[in-house]
């Protein structure tokens, strides 16, 4: 009897999986960050655009930050770009970039004919500060709380539904946007 089962049971269970697999509450951008709630990861890297300066988490100082890791092969970093350039300009939040493993002088181009959102962005060319903060892919954003801890971390092309579902929540809670 068992011989005739264990294929229905089977079959039941890759069912389940597949519906929910399809959930459409899930959020596909989801990806688990060791960090959430902890500390974000320490780091001292060259600036990209004065290589003579180190940018690292010291410059967030006491105030909420965004880190977010970009590259100029990523695709999804040239469609968040102009959402960037608008949330620097409301100066919502302070906002530093991690360059992850790039070319230093394709980056610095990117920025100057793009335009330069950060604070000050720094240059992770063999990319360990980005795994060391748990990075998958560009881009990911990151925010960082005012006692360095990591709130709320976002995989894929930033806009502004996701930030206003996200982040706005974090940044209300904190006092930072009424």
């Amino acid at each position: 009897m068992w011989k005739y089962s264990a294929p229905v049971v089977i079959f039941a269970l890759l069912i389940l999986m597949f519906v929910k697999g399809l959930d459409p509450e899930r959020d596909v951008n989801a990806l688990p960050s060791p960090f959430l709630g902890k500390p974000a990861p320490q780091f001292e890297l060259p600036s990209l655009t004065d290589p003579s300066k180190t940018v690292s988490n010291a410059n967030f100082g006491d105030g909420m930050a965004l880190v977010n890791v970009w590259a100029t092969w990523c695709v999804g970093c040239r469609q968040e770009h102009d959402f960037l350039l608008q949330l620097a300009e409301s100066g919502s939040i302070q906002m530093f970039g991690l360059n992850w493993r790039d070319n230093q002088v394709e980056a610095q181009r990117w920025l100057q004919e793009l335009g330069d959102p950060y604070v000050d962005t720094a240059y992770d060319e063999d990319g360990r500060a980005g795994i060391n903060w748990g990075v998958y892919g560009a881009p990911e954003t990151f925010l960082v709380g005012p006692d360095g801890t990591v709130l709320y971390k976002h995989l894929g092309p930033l806009n502004r539904p996701l930030w206003e579902k996200h982040f706005v929540p974090h940044l209300e809670s904190a006092g930072k946007i009424q």
